[in-house]
């Protein structure tokens, strides 16, 4: 079976992307992307908005490992 890691990937060139989970199913991986609190468009949280604020555009995806 497939495994994947959930990477935050930032529009600034200067943000590297990060994995933020690792070894996850990809109905696990899907489920955490269609969370509008993943991408910088869609959240509302404070912790994304200050995420937002500090570091511009940012979303939640994935690949396979």
């Amino acid at each position: 079976m497939a495994l994947y890691n959930i990477v935050r990937f930032y529009q600034s060139a200067g943000i590297r992307s990060r994995v933020i989970a690792e070894g996850v199913t990809l109905d696990e991986a899907q489920a955490h992307c269609r969370n509008p609190e993943t991408s910088s468009r869609t959240a509302t949280g404070k912790v994304a908005r200050d995420r937002t604020r500090k570091l511009g555009a940012w979303f939640d995806g994935f690949r396979e490992r």
